[in-house]
Formats: C-alpha cells, sequence, structure tokens
C-alpha cells in the first residue's frame, strides 16, 4: 500500500538530485553572462549564443590588449574564491611589449573556470566549466598572449578574443587556438614600413603558424612606432 507514494518521493528526489547535477555540470546563460560580466567577457557573448566567439584580427588584439607578453608557462593552478571558480597561471617574462615587465619576472593571472572537479564545503560539487573557446594552459608551453585588462571588481582576465589571443610555439613557429584563421583578415599596413618578413607573412591569408621571431617583431614594431595611432595600420 505505501510502496508508492514512498516510490514516487525516491524518484522525485533522483530526479531533483539529477537536475542539480546537470546544472552545476551546464550553467545557465544568464549566469555565463554575469560571470562573462565579471570576467571580461561580455564583448564576446552575442545575445544569441553565450559560446560565439567574435572574431579578432591582430590589429584589433593589439589595440585591446592591455598586456603584450612573451614567456614559458611556469605554473598552472585552480581555486575558488568568493565562490567563483578560477585558473591560476603563472609565466616567467622572456618578454613584454604592452607594460614594462623585467627579464625572467613573474606575470600571474587568474582566468575563469576551474581544472578539475571541486568540493565545496556545503558538500555539493563544482565542475570545471566549458566555454567554448576558451585558452587552456599548460606548463613548459612557450608562449605569446594578448591579455585583456582584468575586470575591476573580480581580478579575472582572458586573453583578448580568447584563445585567439594565445599564441604557442612550435619550433621556431607560434600559432594561436584557431591555427592563426583569419588573423590578418580586414586589417591593412602601409606597405612603406614593411621589411620582406613581414609583407610575406602578412600576405598569407589562409592561417597556419607563422614565424614567431617575424610576429613578435612585427608587434613591437607597431606598438613601439604607434601604427595605430598614425593610421599606418587599420
Amino acid at each position: 500500500m505505501n510502496a508508492g507514494p514512498a516510490g514516487a518521493a525516491l524518484s522525485a528526489s533522483q530526479r531533483t538530485a539529477s537536475r542539480d547535477v546537470s546544472a552545476m555540470n551546464r550553467p545557465p546563460l544568464s549566469a555565463l553572462r554575469r560571470l562573462a560580466l565579471l570576467g571580461g567577457l561580455a564583448a564576446l557573448l552575442p545575445a544569441a549564443h553565450a559560446t560565439q566567439l567574435v572574431h579578432q584580427n591582430l590589429k584589433q588584439m593589439i589595440a585591446a590588449a592591455d598586456v603584450i607578453v612573451s614567456g614559458d608557462v611556469a605554473k598552472v593552478g585552480d581555486g575558488i574564491d568568493h565562490g567563483l571558480p578560477f585558473t591560476e597561471v603563472t609565466l616567467k617574462v622572456k618578454e613584454s611589449v604592452k607594460r614594462d615587465m623585467a627579464l625572467n619576472s613573474s606575470y600571474k593571472f587568474r582566468q575563469y573556470g576551474l581544472l578539475k572537479t571541486r568540493k565545496m564545503g556545503d558538500g555539493r560539487y563544482m565542475l570545471p566549466a566549458k566555454i567554448e573557446g576558451m585558452a587552456s594552459w599548460k606548463v613548459g608551453e612557450k608562449v605569446t598572449i594578448f591579455m585583456n585588462k582584468p575586470a575591476l571588481r573580480t581580478g579575472l582576465v582572458t586573453p583578448v578574443g580568447l584563445a585567439q589571443g594565445k599564441f604557442t610555439s612550435s619550433g621556431s613557429k607560434l600559432a594561436n587556438g584557431f591555427n592563426n584563421r583569419d588573423l590578418f583578415k580586414g586589417m591593412t599596413v602601409d606597405p612603406s614600413v614593411l621589411n620582406a618578413n613581414e609583407a610575406a607573412m602578412l600576405a598569407n591569408q589562409s592561417g597556419g603558424a607563422v614565424e614567431g621571431g617575424v610576429l613578435n617583431h612585427f608587434v613591437k614594431r607597431a606598438i613601439s612606432e604607434q601604427w595605430i595611432e598614425k593610421g599606418v595600420m587599420r
């Protein structure tokens, strides 16, 4: 006689638990938008789709970046700070373009999301977020990164254009998380300021890795010679 109601109650409880786990695994759009606003992602989240990326060419990334730095990924960790999950990355600086940093100094930043599942104080679990296009990090990587300005309230930050703004070295070559797709699309540079290697790099519209030394020197020149401000780069 009592088996039916008890079974129904148990089933309802199971369904509730299942919904809780699902919700933790896939944050609702409103939650993603709120975290985006805190972590500097808002400009990359169109109204129709929270994870649809906005294309950023090299000129746009140079203009938007608060920090441009090259170095080795020395440490990667994660945690939860005031309810916000973060991944913390420490870079050993080899060269900085925007913002002066000493050689071999540490540049540390936090971006939204965990590396692994973590148990919270109330017994529930917080799962790693799956946000399309978010840059990932590995100790030992040699990178050049274009970083947004950290969010005022949380300090969270991302590369400009998410993985578009993180260039990883493979030998002498550099490529971002999208294999440099459309990296030079929609931008022009006065040919008179370019050397032969830079001109050849910009002429490649098919994507793929580029010579790291050429790219980094090009970016350094663009900033030091104020190409964007003077209309040399558009």
